[in-house]
Formats: C-alpha cells, sequence, structure tokens
C-alpha cells in the first residue's frame, strides 16, 4: 500500500511540476467525487477528561491540566512521579464484567472509544440495529493502532515466568499483549469484516492509521472504518523505560508546568495515556444512510526521517516533507491551512525542528495559530494522534481553539507564530493539520476541514 502510495505521490509531484493549475484542478475533481471523499461521522475517547468529546474539549478550552502525581502504583523512587494519568476509568458498560477484569487498559480504552464513535455515527448495532443491519459488514474495517500495546499484561506476564515460573503465565498473555488485539476484538463484537489490521509507529500511531484507514476508504476497499490509537503507558516498567531515554520532565514540584511546549525551561515530555478513535466513511455512504457528518478528513501524508532512533532530523526536513505531501495529497493550497495542532511534546530538540519544518513550509505565519494539545494532557503516545484529532476537530466543530499551557518564556525560533498561550482563541477555521512523529523517524502530517457538501 506504501508502495502505491508512493509511485501516486510520484506522479502527482510530476503533474504538479508540468502544470501546477492543471494538478490542483485535477485532484480538486477527485476529492469531489462522493465514493472517495473521506468524512467523520462518528467520535470516541477515552482521556484524562473522561470519555465524553464535549466534556474533554470544555477542559481544554478552560486551559485546565490533567497533570497530577501518579497514585497507580508507588512511583516515590522513580525521578519522575507524575503523568495525565486517568483515574476512576468507567467503562460505562460497554464491556462485560469478566473481560473488563482480564482485559489491559490499552484494550478497555480501544473498546469503549470505538464503541461510543460507532453510537455517535448512528451505527450501534443494539441502540441504531436497522442502521446497523443495512451495513455491509465486509465492506467495515478497524485500524486502531497502538505503540506499545498490552503493556500491564506484559509486565504481569514477565513477571510471573520470574518469579513463579510458565506455568503460572495467563493464557490471555500473548493474545492480550499484541497490538493488534484491541481492534480484533473490536471486530469480533461488531462483526466488521473489512480491513483489520495494526499499525505501531510509536507516537504517530494513530495518524498512520487515518492515512491508511482513508485510502482503503478512496480505493474502494471499504465504506466504513473505525479507526484511531490506544495507549495505557503509565505503569512502572512503561515510566522506567522512558526515564531510562531521559525523555521525561523531572519537574516533580510542579507536575502541570512541567509540559511547556516551546517554552524555553522545558525539560521533558509528560507522559498520558487513552484513545481516541474516529468513524471514517465515504461521503457517498454516509450521505445515503443520511448520517450527520461532523467534518471532512482531506488527505495526509508519511515520511521517515533516516536520522536517528529518537531525535528528529534538526533541520526538520522529514517533517516538511511530510507536510508538502500531506498538503498534496488533501488538494488544499498551504495559505487555506490556518490552523495547526503541533505535535509539540516539549523536548529540547523536537519542539524546535518541528517549528523549523513548519516555517519552511509556510514562509508566511501571520495567518497561522498553533497549539499544542499536551500541554494539557501529556503525550499519550500511540493514542496521541488520536485524541489531538480530536481536539482539531472539535476546533473546527466550535469556532474555538483550546490554549497552550504554560507559555512564559518562549524560544525565539517560534517568534511569529501565535502559540495560543494562556487563554482560548475564537477562531474560524478552514482547513487544519495535525502533526504527530515517533521514535524511529516516524513523521506523519493529516488535514481536517469542516465539511462542505
Amino acid at each position: 500500500m506504501q508502495t502505491l502510495n508512493s509511485r501516486r505521490a510520484f506522479s502527482s509531484s510530476r503533474a504538479a511540476t508540468r502544470s501546477r493549475t492543471g494538478a490542483v484542478s485535477c485532484r480538486a475533481s477527485a476529492v469531489r467525487d462522493p465514493s472517495k471523499r473521506v468524512v467523520i461521522t462518528g467520535i470516541g475517547l477515552c482521556s484524562v477528561f473522561g470519555n465524553d468529546p464535549d466534556t474533554f474539549y470544555d477542559r481544554l478550552l478552560a486551559g485546565e491540566s490533567g497533570v497530577q502525581a501518579i497514585n497507580r502504583f508507588d512511583a516515590s523512587e522513580f525521578p519522575t512521579r507524575f503523568a495525565a494519568q486517568i483515574k476512576n476509568f468507567d467503562d460505562e458498560g460497554l464491556i462485560d464484567r469478566k473481560n473488563a477484569r482480564r482485559y489491559d487498559d490499552c484494550l478497555k480504552y480501544t473498546m469503549v472509544s470505538g464503541k461510543k464513535a460507532l453510537a455517535m455515527a448512528g451505527l450501534d448495532k443494539e441502540a441504531n440495529a436497522s442502521a446497523f443491519s443495512q451495513l455491509d459488514l465486509t465492506r467495515c474495517g478497524v485500524l486502531v493502532g497502538s505503540g506499545m500495546g498490552g503493556l500491564s499484561v506484559f509486565q504481569d506476564g514477565v513477571k510471573n515466568l520470574v518469579e513463579k515460573g510458565f506455568k503460572k503465565i495467563s493464557p490471555f498473555f500473548i493474545p492480550y499483549a499484541i497490538t493488534n488485539m484491541g481492534g480484533a476484538l473490536l471486530a469480533i463484537d461488531t462483526g466488521f469484516m473489512g480491513p483489520n489490521y495494526s499499525i505501531s509507529t510509536a507516537c504517530a500511531t494513530a495518524n498512520y492509521a487515518y492515512v491508511s484507514a482513508a485510502n482503503h476508504i478512496r480505493n474502494g476497499d471499504a465504506d466504513v472504518m473505525v479507526v484511531g490509537g490506544s495507549e495505557a503507558p503509565i505503569i512502572p516498567v512503561g515510566l522506567g523505560g522512558f526515564v531510562a531515554c531521559r525523555a521525561l520532565s523531572t519537574r516533580n514540584d510542579e507536575p502541570q508546568k512541567a509540559s511547556r511546549p516551546w517554552d524555553v525551561d522545558r525539560d521533558g515530555f509528560v507522559m498520558g495515556e487513552g484513545a481516541g478513535v474516529f468513524v471514517f466513511e465515504s461521503l457517498e455512504h454516509a450521505q445515503k444512510r443520511g448520517a450527520n457528518i461532523i467534518a471532512e478528513y482531506l488527505g495526509g501524508a508519511v515520511t521517515c526521517d533516516a536520522h536517528h532512533m529518537t531525535d528528529p532530523r534538526a533541520d526538520g526536513l522529514g517533517v516538511s516533507t511530510c507536510i508538502n505531501l500531506a498538503l498534496k495529497d488533501a488538494g488544499v493550497e498551504r495559505e487555506q491551512i490556518n490552523y495547526i495542532n503541533a505535535h509539540a511534546t516539549s523536548t529540547l530538540v523536537g519542539d524546535i525542528a518541528e517549528v523549523k519544518a513548519i516555517k519552511k513550509v509556510f514562509t508566511d505565519t501571520s495567518n497561522i495559530k498553533m497549539n499544542a494539545t499536551k500541554s494539557m494532557i501529556g503525550h499519550c503516545l500511540g493514542a496521541a494522534a488520536g485524541i489531538e484529532a480530536v481536539a482539531v476537530v472539535k476546533a473546527i466543530t466550535s469556532g474555538w481553539l483550546h490554549p497552550t499551557l504554560n507559555q512564559d518564556n518562549l524560544v525565539e525560533e517560534v517568534a511569529g507564530i501565535d502559540t495560543v498561550p494562556g487563554e482560548k482563541k475564537q477562531h474560524t477555521v478552514t482547513a487544519a493539520i495535525s502533526n504527530s512523529f515517533g521514535f524511529g523517524g516516524h513523521n506523519s502530517a493529516v488535514v481536517f476541514a469542516p465539511f462542505k457538501p
């Protein structure tokens, strides 16, 4: 699939070189085909601010931080002792009691966010049985990725092996630890028989999933795709692993001020968790069943820095290339972009590299507002792009951008870009980019916009 897409991008690039106007008009005519336009009809999430998208966004708009001291386990010996941890998670009865006891949190977040997205789309198999019965289940797929999968199940399995021997390893150890199981369980529950697999590209996972799921619809493989990312890493082995990478903030005395993208005093990212899931549909399919259309996915792209395991290219070339390819795939001019939800993890190198890449693409940033959702909910890793895309779509539908917290002393590189510091801002989004990048040099950018028939 990626090879095919690369060829198409190359062909598009050559066409654009021959005739810029012709290439744009050609792409515009293609996206007017209702069978190839991809729209969002459902939103589901699990977050530090709960499972309701409206409540989640209201708390973002209020500038509330979800970062607190970790209480899930004793973190007193760790150099970082805080995170944006989901406390008292409510599965809302969407998982039966037996499985609720067995599932890793990553699986729980996938199931709950996926089912809630389908319910919003009017495709709940029980509450909307009539609409559900009209689906061609062989053309409905699930693509919910995870950077780490069932990490707590993995941790517990290894602990049992070391302390008690192999006979004490749970038979669910492997099935619940692998990254594809959340999407598989959701498909088993819904009967969706279309494309189903997991993408795992670290913190860029959910954006990679959006690009691939949209391409399944555009290529005629599916009518409906449940798509996003899920992660539950806030356990001792997850925290310890990132401590070992020296990636985390150690601002234990002021945890709510720890995530501070683009600020001179940033010292690492803050761990978060949850899931963000959309229902993608072809416009043709959504209109045929009379679905409520929330927003539109215009396009996206993925690239690799091919540079370093954890550090981005300092010149931002991989990211700027990715953004340009995303704009090309979306069929929009860079002047149409007036909002960027940045990856902005609050790391020393990453924040600067992303800004350099953005300024390389957008030479005039006076019309662009850029915020960082991670300043409030931390870095949700494989779920980050999923949850942040929910924030982007809510910005599109509400006309308000949430603030970026802790913008006390901004680095000079970000000068000329409005980072929405401290207070929400009213803003009519014409088209928005959501960036996400992952360990291994994985870059992704996706473009969302208000739906226009």
